[in-house]
């Protein structure tokens, strides 16, 4: 099984905090649209099964290698649903003509409040969507303005109503914690208006100060003061203990989930199974390698039409592939485990995690849970540090 990854790069407005490749003009969309649609069929080869999983036609008796059916399909940004319906059903199309869907794909759509009407809705779910991932940020007007959102509080609402009189019920709503704006008891009322909601997932992220943003040059400004390290920390660990008293699973870090409503695309990332990006900046793995389009509109567009996509490869080593499970399963609450270490890399590997992560159970950031590490609640705002102290060097 496999997914798609569809890069959208267009926004209304440029969040102060935001560095994901993004473009506040739109002359390009329709340009962009072909140029994704017209990658997803130079690159359809990219998704056939692992090398020597080959099956045999019962009319031609010729071995062939298959595709992998694919499981989940996301479109992201930027923000996918600036795009008009017939662009929409311009990339569905393309889509589903070159890659075997499974009949219960996971195809979810990033949605900003302010694009959010019941046209809309229905349109989309015509088109298959059955997810969609709304960027609320927050139910406060101070902070939406103070991130510079494109919506308003009002139409956080109206736009969370409409999705489920539309019959949407897989919801996954985001948030941010650790703003100037925000206090503790803010905070949790953020969270709390999500359960009232009904809403079944959660992705939650702190404030993060990324280079080249309008949120980094204010602060060298000194026009507003950095994020609070320590405000940061207390809020994480009050969205975990209030997550674990509204029954939510905290699947990955910064993941939470009602039972059963896990998202799947998210999770083939952590489980690093294969996937496919699509669009200027977006990355694609197969298990050995990894690859990443140029983060270039014009470019991108050029290179797709001249046929010759413009996009890095890198072939990952055994080492950089282990030190990728170390750091992606440690993310997650299962964790990491030390069989399927064993049954990819070797004993020796396994017992070297495990001599390694020694001192740090000890430190109370991690369990050592029969075959698995998992990070404590504690761990889990020391996660990078902790991954790092678990890689192997290169001999």
């Amino acid at each position: 099984m496999a997914g798609i990854y569809i890069h959208i790069p267009f926004c209304r407005k440029a969040c102060h905090y935001c560095n994901f490749h993004f473009s506040t003009t739109h002359s390009l969309l329709p340009q962009m649209v072909a140029a994704i649609c017209n990658e997803l069929t130079q690159r359809r080869d990219y998704l056939l099964a692992p090398e020597g999983t080959i099956e045999t036609s019962s009319e031609l008796h010729i071995p062939h290698q298959v595709m992998q059916e694919v499981a989940t399909i996301y479109l992201g940004g930027g923000t996918p649903s600036i795009c008009t319906n017939e662009q929409l059903q311009q990339i569905f199309t393309a889509i589903r003509a070159q890659y075997p869907i499974s009949s219960n794909a996971e195809i979810t759509l990033e949605a900003n409040p302010d694009d959010i009407t019941p046209e809309k809705l229905a349109a989309w779910q015509l088109l298959g969507v059955n997810r969609l991932s709304i960027g609320v940020q927050s139910f406060r007007e101070e902070d939406l303005q103070w991130m510079n959102r494109a919506h308003n509080a009002q139409q956080v609402w109206q736009s969370l109503q409409w999705a489920k009189e539309a019959g949407f019920n897989n919801i996954s709503i985001d948030l941010i914690y650790g703003t100037p704006t925000l206090g503790n008891e803010a905070w949790l009322d953020n969270l709390d208006k999500a359960l009232g909601l009904g809403i079944p997932h959660l992705s939650c992220y702190a404030l993060t100060v990324e280079p080249k943003t309008a949120l980094e040059k204010m602060i060298k400004l000194q026009k507003i003061a950095s994020p609070e390290a320590e405000r940061q920390a207390i809020q994480f660990e009050l969205l975990q203990q209030w997550a674990a008293g509204a029954g939510y699973e905290q699947y990955e870090i910064s993941n939470f989930a009602l039972p059963n409503w896990r998202s799947k695309h998210n999770s083939s990332y952590w489980q690093q199974q294969w996937y496919l990006g699509i669009g200027p900046s977006a990355h694609s793995f197969n298990g050995t390698s990894r690859q990443w389009n140029i983060a270039n509109n014009v470019l991108y567009i050029q290179s797709i039409q001249s046929g010759t996509p413009n996009l890095e490869l890198e072939t990952l080593t055994q080492i950089q592939q282990l030190n990728e499970y170390i750091m992606t399963s440690l993310r997650t609450m299962e964790g990491l485990s030390l069989a399927f270490v064993t049954a990819k890399w070797g004993e020796e590997t396994a017992a070297s995690i495990t001599e390694k992560a020694k001192k740090i159970i000890n430190s109370d950031h991690v369990l050592f849970a029969p075959s698995h590490l998992q990070l404590t609640p504690k761990g889990k705002l020391y996660a990078d540090g902790i991954a790092a102290d678990l890689f192997f060097e290169e001999q």
